[in-house]
């Protein structure tokens, strides 16, 4: 257990910090299968905007890394442009 009161309290904020990061980042990934799965690329076109939004989002606030955003952005990119 923590001796100090700033250790308690950065044991508190800590966890808080992961529970928040665990929630965007689980509804961005979920925001990346949905749009992966989708065959229509009218709908994929449309999704897009709102999961790039998402992902850089979670790379500014250093859930994830800026280059694993940008890796991922190329590759729903890729998958939009293959759609027939």
């Amino acid at each position: 257990m923590a001796n100090h009161a700033s250790s308690e309290k950065r044991i508190r904020q800590s966890e808080k910090r992961k529970l928040h990061n665990k929630y965007y980042a689980r509804t961005t990934r979920n925001a990346i299968k949905a749009l992966r799965n989708t065959t229509d690329k009218a709908a994929a076109v449309a999704l897009l905007p709102k999961v790039s939004s998402m992902i850089d989002k979670l790379a500014k606030i250093n859930v994830i890394h800026g280059n694993k955003a940008s890796n991922l952005k190329s590759g729903i990119t890729v998958h939009i442009n293959n759609l027939a």
